[in-house]
């Protein structure tokens, strides 16, 4: 698919969805809370971020003993976890994970290069920030992000 037909899609999408907390894909901690399961997906990064997050989710930090799990697929998960910019390959996939996750979910955006595409702004290759292709809940900032700042945004969300 080209990349215009892909960046049509996407401006048409982002005119028709609900903004704000009323929007069917934004939701609150409040429903989420208590467990979350997450469906990593990297849309571009250069794996900085995935090293915190394997952190995060290892032996030291363990993210799971406050409710967090990574899962194999978005039908499983109540969330997304997105790291990287989003590249021209990655921004159908990343919508078509997006859609394939059940409501309530939520959207995570971790580092900067998913929050401003960081090093990596005006790439050819570069559609853009996570929150110009799906809308963003909760921004993780950092160049990685440390283990501790993962497991707060996720705290927020579980509350365990």
């Amino acid at each position: 698919m080209a990349i215009s037909t892909v960046l049509r899609i996407l401006r048409a999408r982002r005119v028709t969805e609900p903004a704000g907390p009323s929007s069917p894909n934004q939701t609150g901690p409040d429903e989420l809370a208590g467990s979350l399961q997450l469906r990593h997906v990297d849309a571009g990064s250069c794996n900085g971020c995935e090293l915190e997050i394997a952190s995060a989710f290892g032996p030291v930090y363990d993210a799971e003993r406050f409710g967090a799990r990574l899962v194999a697929s978005p039908r499983h998960a109540d969330g997304l976890l997105v790291t990287g910019v989003v590249t021209r390959n990655m921004a159908m996939p990343l919508l078509k994970t997006l859609e394939a996750t059940p409501r309530p979910r939520v959207v995570i955006a971790v580092g900067d290069c998913a929050l401003t595409c960081g090093a990596f702004r005006g790439g050819y290759g570069v559609v853009g920030p996570v929150a110009d292709v799906v809308p963003v809940d909760i921004e993780i900032p950092g160049c990685p992000p440390d283990p501790t700042a993962i497991l707060e945004a996720l705290r927020s969300v579980t509350r365990l």
